[in-house]
C-alpha cells in the first residue's frame, strides 16, 4: 500500500489555546492611529507553556544601520502586550524583541507586513536566529532589504510566527523526522528554556557560544546567531545544555555533528516531473533558483524539464510575470551542469542527457536535439522545440559574460565554445585535446574563462585546467595545467585564485590566476567533491559526491567547509585550505524516517530489492550560496552506486543549510 507524506500535529494547552483566541480577535486595523500588533511572551512549548511578565517587547522595522524603533511595551501578567505602528507594510522587515532579563533575549521575525497577532518564544528565536544570521552580528538585525525579505521566508519555513510552533513545512516530509532539523530547534529551544529558568545556563550558553573572532553575545538571541555561523564548536558542551529542559519535544536523541539547521526542499510544482537528480541552479535577480534536472524519476532516462524554485523553497507560480515550474519545451533533454542568466535576463542551460548507450532518444547530438537551450526570465522558450543545435554537444558547463557571449563547455567534442552575443548562429571554438571531456566553466573579472577537463566522468583520461580568452572574436588558450583526477566545478576567490574540485582523490587543489598551484587540500569530511562555492569572506564550501565506485552506498551525505584566502576569516590558528568543518562534514541524519519523494513513494520505490533510504543529503554535484546566507546543496544522486548506475539514479530535492554562510558578493 502507497505510505501517505509524513503529517505531525502538536498539541497546545488550554491557555495557549484560550490566549490565541483571544489575540485573533483582536486584528490588526489600518486607521488614523495606525495599525496595532497584539502578543504574548511566553517561555515553554509543545505540552505546556507560561507567560512571561514584565517583559520589555520592542518592535522594531530593519535597515542598513540602527532598526527604526516602531514601539514599545511590557508584558502584563498574562504575558500579554499592544504596540501601534503608523504603518502594517515595510520595504524591509519587521522584527519583535522580548528582553525577559538575565540576557535572555527572544525574538520573532514578522516579514514585510504586520501580523495581527504573534506569539514571542524559545521556538520563534531558533528561527530567527538562524535565519538572520548573516544580518544578525551585532545587537540589531540589519542589512539590505532583499537580503532580509529572502532569510525572512527561510524563517517562515522553520516556524509559525502566529502560533509559536514549528512551521508546516519543518512539520511534514520531506522534513519532519526525515532528518533531524526539526528536532535540533527543539533542542536549542529547550536550551533556551533552561536559560530562563537558570542564570547559570545562560552564562554558560553565553560564553560557549562566543566567536571565534570576536567579543561574546550580549543576549541568548545574539549567542544562537553567533553558533549558527560557527556550528562546529563546542558541540558537546552546547547539547548537554540541551538536555536540561524537555519543554519542547521530541527533542535530539543523540549529538549531532555541528548545530547546522536545514529546509529540505522538494516539491517541483508537478508530481509527473518529481526532482530527479539535480545539476546546478542559478539565483536570478528575484531570488527565484533556476535548476536543471538529470533524469526521469525512477528511471534512467533523460528528463526534459527544469525546475524553478521561489527564495523560500516551494515552486515557481507564475506571480508577477515569474514561472510557472517546471519548465519544459526548448529542447530541454538531461540537463547538465550549466545554468546561468544573460544580460538581458534571459536563461541559458546545458543538456547532457543520461541513460543507456542504447536509449537513442536519451542524448543530445550535433544534428538531433541539441546541446543548448534558452529561456526568457518568466519560463518562455526561446530556443525551438530541439534546442540550438549545431556546434557543442553533450554541454556540462555554460556561463553567460558581461557581454552576453555565452561560454559553453562541450563534453562531447573536447572543445570550448563561445555565442558571440549570446547568437548561437555566430559562434568560436578551441578544439582541446583527444578525451579531455571539458566539464566546468567559470569566468574571471577580467573576462577570461577556467575551464576543468576531467578526462571523463571517472578521470580515465587525462585531467587539467585550461584557462581561456576571448581577443578579437578568437579563442586563445592562455595555460594548460594538468593535474589531479575526475576533475568536476570550480570557483575563484576574490583575488582571482580558482579552487577546483577534484572527484576521483577527493582533493580540492588552489591555482593562483596565472596557473601556478597555490596548494592542494583535503580533510572536513571531503570525499568525493564536485561542486564548489566561495563566500562572502572567501572561505570555502563544498559538495561532495562520495566515490564512484560498485558497492559504495553514500549514506553519510555532506557539505564541508575550509579556510580560504582570507586570513582574517580563518578561526585563530587555521592556514589556507585548513578544515573548519568537522571530520564528519556537515552531515543531515535521519530522525527515524525513512525518505519520501514529493509524491509519498519512498525513495528507491516499491520494486523488488527496494530497500528504504534514511539518507536525506544525498550525493551532491553542487553547493550555491543565496543573497540570505542560506546554502543550497543538490542532491544529484541517491546513495547507492549500483542502484544508480544499472536503473535508478536521480537524487531528491535540494537541503537548504539555513543562515550557514556569508553571502557572496555577487548575491548580496
Amino acid at each position: 500500500m502507497k505510505q501517505s507524506r509524513t503529517q505531525i500535529f502538536t498539541s497546545m494547552t488550554a491557555q495557549l489555546l484560550a490566549s490565541a483566541a483571544m489575540l485573533i480577535t483582536t486584528l490588526s486595523v489600518h486607521s488614523a492611529s495606525g495599525t496595532t500588533l497584539n502578543g504574548m511572551v511566553q517561555t515553554g512549548g509543545m505540552c505546556s507553556t507560561q507567560p512571561l511578565a514584565h517583559a520589555e517587547v520592542t518592535l522594531l522595522e530593519a535597515t542598513t544601520g540602527q532598526p527604526t524603533v516602531i514601539g514599545q511595551a511590557t508584558t502584563d501578567t498574562s504575558g500579554h502586550f499592544s504596540i501601534s505602528s503608523p504603518n502594517n507594510m515595510s520595504s524591509s522587515i519587521f522584527y519583535v524583541s522580548a528582553d525577559v532579563g538575565g540576557h535572555v533575549e527572544f525574538l520573532t521575525v514578522l516579514g514585510t507586513r504586520l501580523p495581527a497577532t504573534v506569539i514571542i518564544n524559545e521556538l520563534t528565536t531558533v528561527a530567527a536566529s538562524y535565519s538572520m544570521a548573516q544580518f544578525y552580528k551585532t545587537d540589531v538585525i540589519s542589512g539590505n532589504s532583499f537580503s532580509l525579505q529572502v532569510a525572512a521566508g527561510m524563517n517562515d519555513n522553520l516556524v509559525t510566527p502566529v502560533t509559536g510552533d514549528s512551521s508546516f513545512v519543518l512539520l511534514n516530509s520531506p522534513n519532519a523526522d526525515e532528518t533531524n532539523s526539526l528536532r535540533a530547534t527543539r533542542s536549542l529551544a529547550n536550551l533556551l528554556a533552561a536559560c530562563v529558568h537558570d542564570a547559570s545556563v545562560t552564562s554558560t550558553f553565553l560564553d560557549l557560544a562566543r566567536p571565534p573572532r570576536g567579543p561574546a553575545p550580549r543576549t541568548t538571541a545574539q549567542a544562537l546567531a553567533d553558533l549558527t555561523r560557527n556550528p562546529w564548536q563546542n558541540v558537546d558542551a552546547i547539547y548537554a545544555l540541551t538536555t536540561l529542559s524537555n519543554a519542547y519535544e521530541p527533542a535530539l536523541e543523540r549529538m549531532p555533528d555541528a548545530w547546522t539547521v536545514t529546509v529540505k526542499v522538494n516539491d517541483t510544482g508537478d508530481d509527473s516531473h518529481l526532482f530527479a537528480g539535480l545539476g546546478n541552479l542559478t539565483f536570478d535577480s528575484r531570488g527565484y533558483a533556476w535548476i536543471t534536472n538529470n533524469t526521469n524519476q525512477g528511471t534512467p532516462f533523460s528528463g526534459q524539464f527544469m525546475v524553478v524554485l521561489k527564495p523560500n523553497g516551494r515552486p515557481s507560480d507564475g506571480t508577477n510575470g515569474t514561472p510557472v515550474s517546471p519548465l519544459t519545451g526548448g529542447g530541454l533533454l538531461g540537463g547538465g551542469y550549466g545554468v546561468s542568466i544573460d544580460p538581458q535576463g534571459s536563461v541559458w542551460v546545458s543538456n547532457f542527457g543520461w541513460g543507456p548507450p542504447n536509449c537513442t532518444y536519451c542524448f543530445p547530438t550535433p544534428d538531433g536535439n541539441g546541446s543548448v537551450s534558452e529561456f526568457s526570465a518568466s519560463g518562455t522558450p526561446i530556443s525551438g522545440p530541439n534546442g540550438y543545435q549545431g556546434g557543442p554537444v553533450r554541454v556540462q558547463g555554460l556561463a553567460a559574460d558581461a557581454q552576453g557571449n555565452i561560454w559553453i563547455t562541450s563534453y562531447g567534442t573536447d572543445s570550448v565554445y563561445v555565442f558571440l552575443g549570446g547568437d548561437p548562429n555566430h559562434s568560436v571554438f578551441y578544439q582541446q585535446y583527444s578525451g579531455s571531456q571539458p566539464f566546468g566553466i567559470v569566468l574571471a573579472a577580467d573576462g577570461t574563462a577556467w575551464v576543468t577537463n576531467g578526462g571523463g566522468l571517472a578521470g580515465q583520461d587525462p585531467r587539467s585546467v585550461a584557462k581561456y580568452a576571448l581577443v578579437n572574436g578568437t579563442l586563445h588558450q592562455e595555460f594548460l595545467h594538468f593535474l589531479g583526477q575526475a576533475l568536476k566545478g570550480l570557483a575563484l576567490d576574490s583575488q582571482g585564485n580558482a579552487w577546483v574540485t577534484s572527484q576521483g582523490n577527493s582533493t580540492i587543489y588552489a591555482l593562483r590566476p596565472d596557473g601556478t598551484q597555490l596548494g592542494k587540500f583535503t580533510g572536513g569530511g571531503i570525499n568525493g567533491p564536485w561542486g564548489i562555492a566561495v563566500d562572502g569572506q572567501d572561505n570555502l564550501w563544498v559538495a561532495n559526491f562520495g566515490p564512484l565506485q560498485p558497492g559504495s552506498n553514500f549514506t553519510s551525505g555532506r557539505i564541508s567547509e575550509l579556510c580560504g584566502i582570507n586570513p582574517a576569516a580563518r578561526p585563530p590558528g587555521k592556514r589556507l585550505g585548513d578544515p573548519i568543518s568537522p571530520p564528519t562534514g556537515y552531515t543531515v541524519p535521519s530522525a527515524g524516517s525513512q525518505v519520501l519523494l514529493h509524491n509519498g513513494d519512498p525513495l528507491y520505490g516499491y520494486g523488488v530489492g527496494a530497500q528504504p533510504s534514511f539518507a536525506p543529503l544525498m550525493r551532491l554535484t553542487n553547493v550555491v550560496i543565496d543573497q540570505a546566507g542560506n546554502i543550497w546543496a543538490l542532491n544529484n544522486w541517491k546513495p547507492d552506486f549500483d542502484i544508480d548506475v544499472c536503473c535508478n539514479p536521480g537524487g531528491d530535492g535540494a537541503v537548504i543549510f539555513v543562515g550557514l554562510a556569508p553571502p557572496p558578493a555577487s548575491q548580496k
